[in-house]
């Protein structure tokens, strides 16, 4: 490979990792709302797992087992909602195959 063409892979791995640490940058910043029970249980997240907020319905709050599983749910929600945001964010990203722990 010639020294102009490592040059050039170098320049493209940078603009890779500083398209990548962009779009890590916007994932922190965008919620998603995980619901169970029609909206009696919400959780909203970051695309980075950070918990924003937790609405419980008053209804629920008699039944312990009930809210657990709602919860749970909730949370299983959020979190497939926060792994397609991040693929669409990321998918162009990177080249195909290539995933990367976020």
């Amino acid at each position: 490979m010639s020294k102009g063409g490592m040059g050039n892979l170098m320049k493209q791995a940078q603009m890779m990792q500083a398209n990548l640490q962009k779009a890590q940058t916007e994932l922190a910043t965008i919620d998603v709302e995980g619901n169970a029970g029609n909206g009696l249980v919400k959780v909203t997240m970051s695309c980075k797992n950070e918990i924003r907020k937790i609405n419980i319905d008053p209804s629920l709050l008699n039944d312990k087992e009930m809210l657990e599983d709602m919860i749970t749910v909730a949370f299983k929600d959020a979190l497939k909602k926060i792994e397609v945001t991040t693929n669409q964010k990321m998918g162009g990203l990177m080249p195909p195959g290539m995933n990367l722990p976020i």
